[in-house]
């Protein structure tokens, strides 16, 4: 299918390190803001990425 640029802040990209630790997706390492990763992995990295995201939101309730 091919490659797909992603551009994220220092934070986000971290998460992204390490999730593709588990299960490697990354293709590029380009800076501290951008990664290219497989195409076809697009949205299992959104899903994933925004599960990890809420387990670190805080709420006030």
């Amino acid at each position: 299918m091919g490659d797909l640029e992603l551009h994220s802040d220092s934070a986000v990209k971290q998460i992204l390190l390490a999730m593709n630790e588990k299960e490697s997706f990354i293709i590029d390492d380009l800076d501290d803001n951008h990664v290219v990763i497989k195409a076809d992995e697009e949205w299992r990295v959104r899903r994933e990425l925004e599960a990890e995201l809420e387990k670190n939101t805080y709420s006030l309730e």
